[in-house]
C-alpha cells in the first residue's frame, strides 16, 4: 500500500482519517495503536460482531493509564462505589461517548472481555453504566482502564459526585433548538406578510427576493439543527425495519425544505419555509411540555416509589423502647431493628445479632453473607435469620430506593398487551399515511400537478400520529400520580393496563382481608415458665408473621430473651434456640410433628379458629387461639367487586372461620383453604392456564410466589412493611375498602385512552379529507396538527383529574 493509500485510509475500529499514523494489521487500518489494541482484544474475546452493528462504531482510545492511579486510593474508592461487601463491589460511571447501539452492545458484554465482571447496564438516554464486579480479581482502577482501552472513558468527577443522583438538569439542548426555531419562526412569518397580502408597493417588490433568501436563511439552523432528533429518530427506524411515528414527520420536513428551495432558486414561489418554521417550532413546544410533565410524573414517581415501608426505631425509654416510624424519618445515628426478611432502608452499622444479609436486590446474587458486630451494611439488603438492632451512618435516599425497585434483576415479563395494541396502531397508521400520502400525490399528478406537492406535504403534516401516541403515556402516568396521592403505589403505569384486564381476584386471608387487631386472643394449653414466656417474646419480636407480630403485641411486656438461633420457615413457623432451650412456633403440622405430648386432651383437641402452636424441647405445650378482626368495608367489597369478577379466598389457615367468612361474604365467593406457599403459585398458574387474568391481593410475606405468579400482584401494607419486589403494587391497609374504586378507576383510564384514539382519528380523517382534496395548505397544517397534539394531553390530563376526585376521600 502506497503512502498516498494509508493517508487517505480510514481507520476500522473509529472510522478517523489515519493519514501519516497508519497502522495495518489483519490487512485491515488502524489510525494508532490504541484502535488496534480494541480490535485485538473484540476479536480474541469472540466480540467481533460488535463491528456489524455499525460500520466504523468505535471511539479512538487516546489516553494515559497513570491518570487513573487517584482511584488506588482507598477513600475515593469508597465514595466511588455504591455497594461493597468483601467480594463484590457495584459502581456507576458516565460514559460520554456513548452514541449508538454499538456501544451498548459492547459495554453490556463487558464480562466476556474479563471474568472479573459479572454484569453491566447501560442508560443510554442518561449516558451511564452500572457494572457488578469482583474487586478480588478486578479493582477499580483496571476497571476504568478497560473501558478506556475499548474507547469509553468514563467521566469521573468527585467535586459533584453526590449531587448527580440529586439534581437532573433540565434538557438544554431541547430548549436551544425550541428556541432557534421560535426566532427563525417569527422573523420568517415577518419577512412572509408582504407576499401573504399581495403588496405590489415598489420597495416591496424591489426586495422580494432579498425577502426570500433571508427567509431561506433563517430556515437553515430549523433543518440542520433543530430537526435534527426527528432526522435522526427516522433513520435508526428505518434501520431497524420499524415504521415510528418521526417517519413522516421527517418526511414532511424533507419534503417541505426542498420545495421550498426549488421555488425560491427557480423564482417561482415564496416557498414554505414559514410552515416549515411554524411545524417545528410547535413540534418543539409539543416536547418541552411533555418534557415538563414527564418530569413531574417522574418526581411523583420517586415519591410514590418510595413505598409505605416502616421502621421499627429504639427509643431508649424504658415505658415505651421501640416505635414505629416511616422510614424517611430515620436520621444519622437512630438505632434501628431489623427483623426476619424485612429490607434494610439505609447504609448502617451492625451493632447487635447475627446478621445474614441477602444482597440480591441489589446485586442479583442469591448467596447471603454473614455479617459480624461492627460491619457496614448497605441499604438495599434483606435480613435472613433473627433480629438485628444497627446505627444508621445516613438518612435514607429516596432515589436509590427507588433504583431499587426498579432494578431489572426484579422484573418479571408482564407484557402489557394493551401498550403493544397502542405501538401497533401507531405502526400502521404511519404506514396508512405514507400510503394515502403517495396516492394522493399520483392522483393529482395527473388531474392538477400544481396541487400534488402541496397535497403530498400537507398529508404527511396534517396526519402525523403523535396524538395518538400522547394519549396512553399521559393519561397512564397523570393517573399513577393520583393513585399515589390515595396510598395506591403502582410500580409502572403499565401495571394500570393489566388492571383493566382483571377478570379473577384472589385475596389471602391472614394479614389481607384481617387485621393485626384481633377481638381476642387466648392460650391453650400447658402453663409456660418465666424462661419460655422470654424466649418466646424474644422469638416473636424478630418475626415479621402478622399472628406473630399480634401475639408480640401481648407478650412484649415480658422481659425477652434474644435467641441465639433463628430461623423462619415459610408457610410453616419458626424454629429459634438460646442456650439448651429449643422453640418452635407455627402450624399445627409443623409444631406436632416429633413432638411429644404430656396432656392427652391436647391431641384430640380441634382447633378450628387461627392457631399458633408451640413447643419447647419437641414437648408440645399447647397453642394461642385467634380470633379474627376483618378489615373495615369486607363485605362491601367483596359485594361490589362479585358483579364482575370471580372471587378467590386462598388461605394458609385452617377453615375454621368459612362459615363465618360465608355469613359476611356474598354468593359465589370461592374459598380454598390449607394452602402452602407453594400450593398457592400452583393454584395462581393453573387459573392462569384456564385463560384467566389474575390479580392477587396478599401480605407480601407466605403470599411472593403467588404475587410474582399472578399478572398483577398488590401487596396490603399496615404497621410493618416488608418490600417483596414480587408484588406489581402497594396499597395501604387503610384503604383496602377502595379497592374497587382502584380497579374501576384503572378501566374508566383505559376508556379515556380510547376515547383519545377516536378523537385523534376523527381530528385525522377531516384533516385528511381536506389535504387530499388540496385545500389545504400546508401553513395551516403545520398549526393544527400540533395543536391536535395539545388538545388530546389536555383532553387526557382534565379526564383524569375528574376520575380521580371520585375517589379522593
Amino acid at each position: 500500500m502506497s503512502m498516498n493509500d494509508m493517508e487517505n485510509s480510514t481507520c476500522f475500529h473509529c472510522g478517523d482519517t489515519c493519514k501519516d499514523e497508519a497502522i495495518l494489521f489483519a490487512e485491515k487500518n488502524f489510525c494508532c495503536s490504541g484502535c488496534k489494541t480494541v480490535y485485538e482484544i473484540l476479536n480474541s474475546s469472540d466480540l467481533s460482531y460488535y463491528y456489524e452493528l455499525e460500520e466504523s462504531p468505535g471511539i479512538s482510545p487516546k489516553f494515559s493509564a497513570d491518570k487513573f492511579d487517584f482511584l488506588d486510593n482507598a477513600e475515593i474508592k469508597e465514595r466511588l462505589l455504591e455497594f461493597n461487601d468483601d467480594k463484590l463491589q457495584i459502581v456507576s460511571f458516565t460514559i460520554p461517548s456513548i452514541h449508538c447501539s454499538s456501544c451498548i452492545w459492547i459495554l453490556e458484554n463487558l464480562n466476556k472481555l474479563h471474568g472479573g465482571i459479572k454484569s453491566s447496564q447501560v442508560d443510554f438516554p442518561r449516558k451511564k453504566i452500572r457494572i457488578s464486579f469482583l474487586g478480588e480479581d478486578l479493582s477499580l482502577k483496571d476497571l476504568v482502564i478497560l473501558l478506556s482501552r475499548v474507547g469509553y472513558e468514563p467521566y469521573i468527577s468527585l467535586e459533584n459526585f453526590e449531587k448527580e443522583e440529586k439534581t437532573s438538569s433540565p434538557d438544554r439542548q431541547l430548549v436551544y433548538k425550541l428556541g432557534v426555531a421560535g426566532f427563525a419562526f417569527g422573523n420568517i412569518m415577518f419577512l412572509s406578510f408582504p407576499e401573504y397580502f399581495e403588496m405590489n408597493e415598489f420597495w416591496l417588490e424591489r426586495f422580494k427576493h432579498v425577502f426570500r433568501w433571508l427567509m431561506f436563511a433563517f430556515s437553515l439552523p430549523v433543518v440542520f439543527y433543530s430537526a435534527t432528533d426527528y432526522f435522526v429518530s427516522a433513520y435508526k427506524g428505518l434501520r431497524s425495519g420499524i415504521l415510528n411515528i418521526d417517519v413522516p414527520i421527517a418526511l414532511g420536513i424533507a419534503v417541505l425544505f426542498l420545495r421550498s428551495t426549488a421555488e425560491i432558486i427557480l423564482d417561482i414561489g415564496t416557498g414554505f419555509f414559514d410552515s416549515l418554521s411554524g411545524l417545528l417550532f410547535f413540534l418543539l413546544l409539543g416536547r418541552f411540555f411533555q418534557q415538563k410533565t414527564y418530569s413531574f410524573l417522574s418526581f411523583e414517581r420517586d415519591y410514590k416509589s418510595y413505598f409505605p415501608i416502616a421502621v421499627t426505631r429504639l427509643t431508649g425509654d424504658k415505658n415505651h423502647p421501640e416505635e414505629q416510624v416511616p422510614v424517611y424519618k430515620i436520621e444519622k445515628g437512630d438505632r434501628v431493628i431489623i427483623r426476619n426478611e424485612e429490607l434494610i432502608p439505609m447504609d448502617c452499622i451492625l451493632i447487635n445479632g447475627a446478621a445474614r444479609i441477602d444482597y440480591s436486590f441489589v446485586t442479583g446474587e442469591a448467596e447471603a453473607v454473614q455479617k459480624k458486630s461492627g460491619d457496614k451494611l448497605f441499604a438495599g439488603g434483606r435480613q435472613q435469620g433473627g433480629i438485628i438492632e444497627v446505627e444508621a451512618l445516613k438518612p435514607v435516599q429516596q432515589s436509590y430506593l427507588t433504583e431499587l425497585w426498579s432494578d431489572e434483576v426484579f422484573k418479571k415479563d408482564k407484557a402489557s398487551e394493551f401498550q403493544n395494541l397502542t405501538n401497533q396502531i401507531s405502526r400502521r397508521f404511519t404506514f396508512g399515511v405514507l400510503s394515502i400520502a403517495i396516492i394522493a400525490t399520483i392522483f393529482w399528478m395527473f388531474l392538477d400537478p400544481s396541487k400534488a406537492w402541496n397535497v403530498f406535504t400537507a398529508v404527511l403534516i396534517i396526519a402525523c400520529p403523535c396524538a395518538i401516541a400522547l394519549a396512553a403515556p399521559f393519561t397512564l402516568g397523570n393517573l399513577l400520580r393520583i393513585l399515589g396521592k390515595n396510598q395506591f403505589y403502582l410500580k409502572d403505569a403499565g401495571v394500570i393496563e393489566q388492571l383493566d384486564k382483571i377478570d379473577t381476584v384472589v385475596f389471602d386471608k391472614t394479614g389481607t382481608i384481617t387485621t393485626s387487631k384481633r377481638d381476642s386472643i387466648y392460650y391453650e394449653g400447658m402453663e409456660l415458665s418465666e424462661e419460655e414466656l422470654q424466649l418466646l417474646g424474644g422469638s416473636l419480636r424478630a418475626s415479621n408473621h402478622p399472628l406473630s407480630r399480634s401475639l408480640y403485641e401481648i407478650l412484649k411486656k415480658n422481659q425477652i430473651t434474644v435467641p441465639e438461633h433463628f430461623e423462619e420457615l415459610t408457610g410453616k413457623g419458626l424454629q429459634t434456640s438460646h442456650h439448651t432451650m429449643n422453640l418452635k412456633l407455627g402450624s399445627e403440622d409443623f409444631v406436632k410433628k416429633n413432638s411429644s405430648f404430656h396432656d392427652t386432651a391436647l391431641i384430640e383437641k380441634e382447633h378450628k379458629n387461627t392457631s399458633v402452636h408451640l413447643s419447647f424441647n419437641d414437648s408440645y405445650k399447647g397453642c394461642f387461639n385467634f380470633q379474627n378482626s376483618y378489615r373495615e368495608g369486607l363485605s362491601e367489597v367483596f359485594s361490589r367487586l362479585v358483579e364482575k369478577k370471580e372471587l378467590i379466598i386462598l388461605s394458609g389457615d385452617n377453615s375454621g372461620e368459612k362459615q363465618k367468612l360465608e355469613s359476611m361474604l356474598p354468593a359465589g365467593t370461592r374459598m380454598v383453604f390449607n394452602q402452602s406457599p407453594g400450593d398457592k403459585l400452583q393454584f395462581i398458574s393453573e387459573l392462569q392456564k384456564q385463560g384467566k387474568k389474575v390479580l392477587m391481593v396478599g401480605d407480601g410475606l407466605n403470599d411472593a410466589g403467588a404475587l410474582a405468579q399472578s399478572n398483577v400482584g398488590i401487596a396490603i401494607s399496615e404497621d410493618i412493611n416488608v418490600f417483596s419486589p414480587a408484588c406489581d403494587g402497594i396499597m395501604d391497609a387503610s384503604r383496602f375498602f377502595q379497592l374497587p374504586d382502584f380497579l374501576e378507576l384503572s378501566s374508566r383510564a383505559i376508556s379515556v385512552i380510547k376515547w383519545s384514539f377516536v378523537l385523534s382519528l376523527c381530528y385525522n380523517l377531516v384533516g385528511l379529507a381536506f389535504a387530499v382534496s388540496g385545500n389545504l395548505m400546508p401553513v395551516v397544517a403545520a398549526i393544527l396538527m400540533p395543536l391536535s397534539s395539545i388538545s388530546i394531553v389536555v383532553f387526557t390530563t382534565l379526564a383524569t383529574q375528574l376520575l380521580g376526585k371520585k375517589i379522593q376521600r
